[in-house]
């Protein structure tokens, strides 16, 4: 992942709508939801619906698969861990092993 993808991926979730999107496919898990499914569980309106989806799907945080007049969308978990591996590469001066519960208190929340 470059920082280039991370900043799109950062730029369409900016949205608490979309975030919810995503959120819910995540949970939805492979099966994804058609577009009517999506709406119902989050109250959106079809029309607000298929703008947020089109930017999800543009950024490659969405894949859609055509069910006859339908779309079925699932979320990529391969970019989001993509997204945390390029996030996190960097942790503990570049040993990610030192990373989480083992990491020394000091090293972990000195920078934040």
């Amino acid at each position: 992942m470059d920082i280039t993808t991370a900043t799109t991926v950062f730029e369409s979730l900016a949205s608490g709508i979309r975030l919810d999107i995503y959120r819910l496919l995540v949970r939805i898990g492979p099966a994804g939801l058609v577009a009517g499914e999506i709406a119902s569980a989050l109250d959106i309106a079809p029309t607000n619906l298929s703008f947020h989806l089109k930017t999800l799907t543009q950024a490659n945080l969405l894949k859609a698969a055509q069910e006859g007049r339908f779309q079925r969308y699932r979320a990529n978990m391969a970019l989001m861990q993509d997204l945390i591996t390029y996030l996190t590469e960097e942790c503990c001066a570049g040993h990610p092993e030192l990373c989480g519960a083992a990491c020394p208190a000091p090293i972990c929340t000195e920078s934040s």
